[in-house]
């Protein structure tokens, strides 16, 4: 179970990187809500449904610059049972742009799983940044 908790976070990386809405779609409930803390800014959201957390991911790939990365690291299940989970993992994010590439931010994700036909899927994300972007 682990290994699976582990994958779909990672599938999830993925697909935000390469904006591939129809896994993100696979990956994230209906009802998912992403909640993001900046130093200095606050806390933003929650962004609540699928199709508004979708809405918010292409808004933000259109608005940043060079390849961004989302690198998952230190990821531990703290929590599970056979219908839900917690992941926590460590974010370094990337960007190049071709010329260089620079760490954006770092800081903790959590993610609260829920089982669903055969298949986890994130029903809420947190993100704490450790730096304003």
């Amino acid at each position: 179970m682990i290994a699976e908790l582990q994958q779909a976070v990672a599938n999830y990386a993925h697909a935000l990187d390469e904006l591939n809405v129809p896994e993100l779609e696979t990956v994230l409930t209906e009802g998912t809500t992403w909640t993001f803390t900046m130093p200095g800014q606050g806390m933003l959201g929650p962004v609540a449904g699928r199709a508004a957390v979708l809405d918010f991911i292409r808004d933000g790939h259109t608005a940043q610059t060079g390849r961004v990365r989302h690198h998952l690291g230190n990821v531990v299940v703290t929590t599970t049972n056979a219908a839900t989970a917690e992941v926590r993992a460590h974010l370094l994010q990337t960007r190049n742009t071709g010329e260089s590439t620079q760490i954006i931010s770092t800081g903790i994700y959590t993610f609260s799983l829920r089982r669903s036909d055969g298949r986890w899927q994130i029903a809420e994300l947190t993100l704490t940044l450790d730096n304003a972007l």
